[in-house]
């Protein structure tokens, strides 16, 4: 038995097999028969439609459109929304918003949606005007302002007002101003305003006696008396004027609606008015008593009075006299005063010299004459003299004598000129009138060089000397970073002590800049710092020329010359100058073993006696840089006026001896020395012309 058998036993089963009939595929696939169905098309519609409504509602964001007034129509284009009571469903987007309201402006604006899932967009409608009527009760013609804006005259209707909070405000020439705060509902609403102006003025009543007055107010006529005139309000200026009568004037204040009387007015009659006149004029005037100013003169008198007038005038008697005038009357009074004269005598030198008095010519100033017992102007004059002028008043009574000589103009400006001056550093000049000298040294003096050949000059232009040497602290006021610097531990940079380490051309500078403080025309031309040349008529401050340095140096005023600066032998005296002496034997060659100055360098300036001029350091102490160029010297075949030195060069000459030399040679006045660079031993002094 087969399993099969076994196994539907075993579950008890004894249904048959039946055979299916079976046909075998031939390679071809089967035929699907499809039939179209309208309801599958409602179907597809229906999916579509819900899924392009869920897609809508999921990426829709929810908008509240609040609008005051919430009346408002709302109207969105631009895209698809969807309302939902108070709410839409709108996209992210920009869409056209139209908003409308009886009583308000239509508004087209935009609606921007954000991202934001819920979200708010608040808008607010712009109320119609009002429409408003203004009035000013029984006036017409008063100004409406609306904040400040003119509207136009009462009454006046139908003006459309922006709604909201405003000043109004009315006025009117004559009455007090209006003002309030109104409300304006807007919304084409009908509002009217009605106000009642006050007046600004008061009933003012005057009368006088006389009558007829006219009566100004603040300077215009506004009737005559008696009156009763409206005066607006304020502190008024009232003149009554009647013909022949005195002018009344009262300030009055003056409140609006409080009107007020003045007191009867009495007018007084008119003073008289007299013009007065005197030959001379500017004579004084006094009435009853009462000084009324300088002739020519206008006073105003009481009428049906005599009035006495009197005149007075230095140099003149005294004049008196009455007059009377009438109300309201002109007349011109003139008075001619007699002069008090006293005789004078001019006596003058020279004697063709000419008399002024008061600028009016007179002749000859030797003479006799009359003049007035008042302050006068005497001139005399000459051509050629310096003229004389002064006030003088004649004594009567008393024998007067003038007695002038006149200066001639060359010995005016002689006195003039000052033998001592002050630059503005603070050194002393002294004027010198120099003459004809020798300069140099004679082959056969011992210590000559051959560089001082002897030479014939004449000086002609007096010139002025510093007396000292510029020291530390004149040169700073020029350069106040100079420092002058030590030698061998000593220093040379104290304020007294002689300035040191400078160069010619600094020298030049310090000279111009002296010449700047007191505004004259600079010595030195100066190109970039450098000076190039020089300006020979200049007046202004610059370095000694060599040959009056040796002229101060040398002569002494009786046609002898010095050799040494204390005489014709060495040793130098006591108190001779700071020279290198025994003290300084440690650093320097040469020196002068029997004197001891007391300073090891540069001593303060004049610490020892001056020269036979009052010039101090002319030996010792620092050499000094001059005005030449260095070159060749000697005989050119005549005197030399006024030299100046070559006209270039390379180095600049040095004269004197310094702390530095103790040599014959260096110790004569007649040595010359070169430089271009800097020396510890070497400053300057200063100089200038006479101006001519």
């Amino acid at each position: 038995m087969s399993n099969l058998d076994d196994n539907n036993k075993l579950n008890g089963s004894t249904d048959p097999i039946i055979p299916i009939d079976f046909t075998p595929n031939d390679g071809k696939k089967a035929a699907v028969a499809y039939q179209f169905r309208w309801t599958h098309a409602f179907v597809a519609l229906f999916l579509l439609v819900t899924g392009s409504a869920a897609w809508f509602v999921l990426t829709a964001r929810s908008v509240f459109v609040e609008v005051n007034p919430i009346t408002a129509t709302i109207a969105i284009e631009g895209g698809i929304s969807f309302r939902l009571g108070q709410r839409y469903l709108i996209r992210t987007g920009s869409y056209q918003l139209s908003l409308s309201n009886e009583g308000y402006h239509d508004t087209v604006t935009r609606l921007l949606v954000s991202e934001e899932q819920s979200q708010t967009h608040p808008f607010t409608l712009r109320k119609l005007p009002g429409i408003i009527s203004f009035s000013s009760a029984d006036l017409v013609d008063a100004r409406i302002r609306i904040d400040g804006v003119d509207l136009g005259l009462t009454p006046l209707s139908d003006v459309a007002v922006e709604a909201g909070e405003h000043q109004l405000s009315i006025s009117k020439d004559r009455y007090l101003d209006y003002g309030e705060s109104i409300t304006i509902e807007g919304r084409s609403v009908v509002q009217s305003y009605q106000a009642k102006l006050e007046p600004a003025w008061a009933t003012v009543s005057i009368s006088t006696t006389p009558g007829g007055a006219d009566v100004l107010v603040d300077g215009e006529v506004v009737g005559t008396t008696p009156l009763n005139a409206e005066i607006l309000q304020g502190r008024r200026d009232f003149v009554l004027k009647l013909a022949g009568h005195k002018a009344w004037q009262e300030e009055f204040d003056v409140f609006a609606g409080k009107d007020f009387s003045v007191p009867l007015v009495q007018l007084e009659p008119a003073d008289g008015l007299v013009f007065i006149r005197s030959n001379p004029s500017a004579a004084s005037v006094t009435i009853g008593g009462e000084f009324k100013g300088l002739t020519p003169l206008e006073v105003a008198l009481p009428p049906t009075q005599e009035h006495e007038l009197v005149f007075f005038k230095n140099g003149y008697h005294s004049r008196k006299t009455s007059l009377r005038t009438e109300a309201n009357q002109e007349r011109e009074l003139n008075i001619q005063l007699d002069p008090v004269l006293a005789k004078v005598s001019v006596l003058a030198q020279p004697e063709d010299a000419e008399l002024y008095v008061n600028g009016e010519f007179k002749g000859v100033a030797n003479q006799t004459l009359e003049l007035m017992a008042a302050s006068q102007q005497i001139e005399i004059r000459k051509a050629g003299f310096v003229p004389y002028s002064a006030e003088f008043t004649s004594r009567p009574g008393l024998d007067q004598v003038i007695r002038v000589t006149l200066k001639s103009l060359e010995q005016s400006r002689q006195e003039q000129i000052k033998p001592l001056i002050t630059s503005a550093a603070g050194q002393t000049l002294k004027l010198f009138y120099p003459g004809a000298f020798t300069m140099g040294a004679s082959r056969r003096e011992a210590g000559r060089r051959p560089n001082e050949s002897l030479r014939d000059i004449k000086l002609e232009r007096p010139f002025y000397l510093s007396l000292k040497e510029v020291s530390n602290a004149e040169f700073r006021l020029f350069n106040s970073e100079h420092t002058s610097g030590t030698v061998r531990g000593l220093t040379l940079d104290n304020e007294a002590q002689p300035v040191v380490r400078v160069t010619w051309n600094q020298a030049a500078l310090f000279c111009n800049w002296l010449s700047d403080q007191e505004s004259l025309a600079n010595f030195y031309e100066v190109v970039d710092g450098e000076v190039v040349g020089f300006n020979r008529e200049s007046i202004g401050y610059r370095l000694p020329t060599e040959a009056e340095w040796a002229w101060v140096a040398r002569t002494d005023g009786s046609g002898s010359q010095l050799k040494y600066a204390w005489g014709e032998q060495l040793p130098p005296t006591e108190n001779s100058g700071n020279f290198a002496d025994i003290s300084s034997q440690s650093y320097l060659g040469e020196v002068l073993f029997n004197y001891n100055d007391g300073y090891l360098a540069t001593a303060p300036v004049a610490s020892f006696k001056p020269n036979q001029y009052e010039v101090y350091d002319m030996a010792g102490n620092v050499a000094e840089w001059v005005h030449d160029f260095y070159g060749a010297v000697g005989s050119i075949g005549g005197v030399e006026i006024d030299p100046l030195g070559p006209s270039d060069g390379q180095f600049h000459t040095i004269r004197g001896s310094s702390w530095a030399h103790g040599s014959i040679t260096e110790l004569r006045l007649s040595f010359r020395d070169f430089g271009e660079e800097v020396r510890d031993d070497v400053g300057f002094r200063v100089a200038r012309y006479l101006e001519e």
